[in-house]
C-alpha cells in the first residue's frame, strides 16, 4: 500500500515510489531493534530528513509502535543563551546551527528517558521567532527518531581543524577558536548523545554544490509561502557554517551509518546499503 503524507509533505509520484521502497527496507531493519530505541537520521540540509522521519513515524504507528520524531534543531538554545556564548567564546556562536548551539543536555536527558521507558515532553523551536516554542504534550514512546544535519558526526583531528574550509573561517575565525569550540562539543556531550542511537540512517548527498542548490530551493519555497526569506547573498553566507561538518560527514558516515541512502543530483534515492 502506498505511503500517505500530510498535505504539507506531498510528494511527486517518482519521489513517492522511492520513499515507498526505502521505508519498506528501513522498517525491516528496524524490526530487529530491541525496544525502546532512539534512531538517528543524518544528512545535509535539504536532503529529506524531516520527510523520511515523518514517513517512518507514520508507518511505525500503523504497525502498532509508539513513535515520534524530533529534530536536533528543536533543541536550539534561545537568542539570549547564544548571545552569552557569543560574548564569552566567539561571536559566530550567536548564530544557531553548529554543535554548541543546542541544549544538548536536554536531548541526552530525553533520549535516556525514552530508553528507560519513561514518558517525554519533546521540544519545539520556532525558527521564525528564533526562540524555543511550547513543547509537545507528554508521550510514551517505543521509538524516538532524531534527525539533524550533523547527527553522528565525530570530532576532527587538529590537522583537519587547522585549515579553513571557506571564507567565513578564514576571515572570522582566523585563530580557530570557533571551530575548536565546536569540535570540543562534538567530542563531549554530542558524542555521548550519538552513543545512545541504536541505529543511524544517513542520507548521502552527492556534493556541497548540490546541498547549496537544494537549500536555495527550500528558500524559494519559503518566499512563495510567506513572501519573505533570505536573499541569495544572505543564503550563501548562511550556508558557510555548515560546510565543514557536512563535508566531514562524507568522510565519516560510510563507516558509521547502519543504513546509507544515496541521493542523486535531483534528490532521488538511488541506493540503500548498510551493515
Amino acid at each position: 500500500m502506498p505511503l500517505t503524507l500530510p498535505l504539507q509533505l506531498k510528494l511527486d509520484p517518482t519521489a513517492q515510489q522511492h520513499y515507498d521502497s526505502v521505508i519498506t527496507l528501513l522498517l525491516h531493519k528496524m524490526a530487529v531493534l530491541s525496544l525502546p530505541a532512539v534512531v538517528g537520521i543524518s544528512g545535509a540540509q535539504g536532503s529529506g530528513k524531516s520527510t523520511l522521519a515523518a514517513l517512518l513515524v507514520q508507518q511505525l504507528t500503523l504497525h502498532g509502535i509508539k513513535a515520534a520524531a524530533v529534530s536536533l534543531d528543536d533543541y536550539y538554545l534561545s537568542k539570549v543563551q547564544r548571545t552569552q556564548l557569543a560574548q564569552s567564546i566567539h561571536p559566530l556562536l550567536a548564530l544557531r546551527g553548529v554543535p554548541g548551539t543546542h541544549n544538548i543536555q536536554q536531548a541526552i536527558k530525553d533520549a535516556y528517558a525514552v530508553l528507560a521507558g519513561e514518558a517525554v515532553t519533546l521540544p519545539k523551536f520556532d525558527k521564525a521567532l528564533d526562540e524555543p516554542a511550547a513543547p509537545l504534550p507528554l508521550q510514551q514512546l517505543d521509538i524516538l527518531i532524531v534527525e539533524g544535519w550533523c547527527v553522528g558526526v565525530t570530532p576532527q583531528t587538529e590537522a583537519e581543524l587547522a585549515m579553513p574550509v571557506n571564507t567565513l573561517e578564514a576571515s572570522e575565525d582566523e585563530d580557530g577558536r570557533w571551530r575548536h569550540y565546536i569540535n570540543a562539543q562534538l567530542a563531549g556531550p554530542y558524542t555521548e548523545y550519538w552513543h545512545l542511537l541504536k541505529s543511524l540512517i544517513w542520507l548521502q548527498a552527492p556534493n556541497w554544490d548540490c546541498v547549496c542548490r537544494w537549500r536555495a530551493r527550500q528558500e524559494q519555497q519559503l518566499w512563495q509561502q510567506r513572501g519573505s526569506g533570505m536573499t541569495d547573498i544572505e543564503l550563501a553566507r548562511f550556508m558557510l557554517p555548515f560546510q565543514r561538518l557536512t563535508q566531514a560527514g562524507w568522510q565519516q558516515m560510510p563507516q558509521r551509518a547502519n543504513s546509507i541512502i544515496t541521493l542523486d543530483q535531483q534528490q532521488n534515492m538511488t541506493l540503500i546499503t548498510g551493515r
